[in-house]
């Protein structure tokens, strides 16, 4: 029995690679623990390694985090004709998995094509026609943000961009985890856009904002005349509308326990039963799930079922508060004012220096969210040549002051207690125009006022 790198070590003048690299514009072999055995130097120069680095050795995803070759490894199928996207350029690639005689996976070799790719420019087209047919019948639903779309270059935005890139090269459930306004289910619509799901639909779904009556409908489906008023046509739910793409589920610490069993299937069993049908019917979706709260604790009090949680928490990812990323202001507030500008057809104003070192010393409750609903205030209410601090409401709040704290849990309970109250005070008790003002859900806002035991 021989390995790939035996192999390779056995080829010493590398014939059989040259060969095989002849016949495309770039090729590289990993072993069996996806680690570089070999690359050639036209492909070195495709994904833009530097000189000095030597690949062999490395893992592959550490210098090519899109690379789809460790899939190719763990499922022993071959990938032909794939699309991926280096340094901006289109390629056409071809993976196949390497046996040894004894059939085990002993790695993988890959193949780029990029400089012929009018021969195919046909089935592009078709699959172009397709899709946007797909998508004006509303088949196919796709996500409106990438990956790319990530503002800021603070090192806790840069881990998670990583650490978001990895994880859409990995078909597996997802759970994202952040404070409100945190931008989680922008994250979920990149990941899904970077993943190998992305021609298929993104599906989202905020279990917060259903009453609890009509969420196993919505999410399940249901059988013809399931219940009173019911359609006599079956209904798809979210689920089975996301087949072959993936599902988001917002707030998922919302979900009434009734519903987790079923959801709980959906991940272990990969079937779904409609709402009022005891037939199961196999679905393909990618599960994405996203909460602000503590799900160990919900589980804890019994509010959360314990198997489910571990299947949702394969691997969680943590989103920043804006807080902690107080680097990325200028930058974000640049990009959504010239949005907001551009939508509202608003003077093209910008923040002045004070404004700006107010945005950066405030404490941000309703994160990014809550920033974008700032910056478009500030739009409407700024009189002069810029937007100044006044007009973002910086009169209205305490900043943010960066001294030592023995117990900053409570000191942001009281900011926030304290700016919900005064959001409510100025919507004249309107708990709805509150938390669109302060930029969270209004579930989000109720359940701060239960915590808080605010107004």
């Amino acid at each position: 029995m021989h390995s790939l790198r035996q192999l390779i070590e056995q080829d010493n003048n590398h014939n059989l690679f040259d060969l095989l690299s002849s016949l495309c514009q770039g090729s590289i072999a990993v072993d069996e623990k996806a680690s570089i055995l070999w690359m050639n130097d036209a492909y070195r120069k495709l994904v833009a390694i530097p000189e000095e680095i030597d690949p062999i050795g490395c893992n592959v995803e550490e210098l090519i985090p899109t690379t789809q070759l460790p899939r190719v490894i763990k499922s022993g199928k071959p990938s032909f004709v794939d699309l991926m996207q280096i340094n901006n350029r289109w390629c056409v690639v071809t993976r196949l998995p390497i046996k040894n005689s004894e059939n085990e996976i002993i790695g993988a070799i890959g193949f780029i094509f990029y400089d012929d790719l009018d021969s195919l420019q046909p089935l592009f087209d078709k699959f172009a026609r397709l899709q946007r047919k797909f998508e004006d019948e509303k088949i196919i639903r796709p996500s409106r943000y990438a990956l790319d779309d990530m503002i800021g270059n603070a090192p806790k935005t840069q881990q998670l961009r990583r650490q978001a890139l990895r994880a859409s090269q990995l078909d597996t459930t997802l759970l994202l985890l952040g404070e409100t306004g945190t931008g989680k289910e922008l994250l979920a619509q990149g990941i899904h856009h970077a993943s190998t799901r992305r021609s298929g639909p993104f599906v989202g779904i905020n279990m917060g904002a259903l009453p609890e009556s009509l969420a196993e409908a919505e999410l399940f489906g249901t059988a013809p005349g399931a219940y009173t008023g019911a359609d006599r046509k079956a209904r798809k739910g979210k689920v089975q509308l996301a087949e072959g793409g993936t599902l988001f589920l917002d707030e998922i610490a919302e979900m009434p326990l009734s519903m987790q069993a079923k959801l709980l299937r959906v991940l272990q069993e990969r079937e779904v039963e409609a709402l009022g049908s005891n037939r199961l019917e196999k679905v393909d979706v990618r599960i994405i799930a996203a909460t602000a709260k503590d799900l160990r604790n919900q589980v804890e009090q019994g509010l959360f079922r314990e198997d489910l949680y571990y299947r949702l928490n394969v691997l969680p990812i943590n989103l920043p508060p804006l807080r902690e990323r107080i680097q990325d202001i200028p930058l974000l507030s640049e990009h959504m004012l010239s949005e907001i500008q551009r939508q509202s057809q608003l003077p093209e104003l910008p923040l002045s220096q004070s404004a700006l070192e107010w945005l950066q010393s405030y404490s941000w409750p309703g994160n990014i969210r809550e920033l974008r609903n700032r910056l478009e205030r500030g739009c409407v209410m700024a009189e002069g040549s810029s937007i100044e601090a006044p007009d973002l409401g910086a009169n209205e709040e305490q900043p943010h002051q960066r001294n030592p704290l023995t117990n900053l849990k409570s000191y942001r309970k009281e900011h926030e207690r304290s700016a919900i109250e005064e959001a409510i005070q100025q919507c004249n008790g309107n708990k709805t125009a509150a938390a669109k003002l302060l930029g969270i859900s209004r579930a989000s806002l109720y359940q701060r006022l239960r915590d808080g035991k605010s107004v």
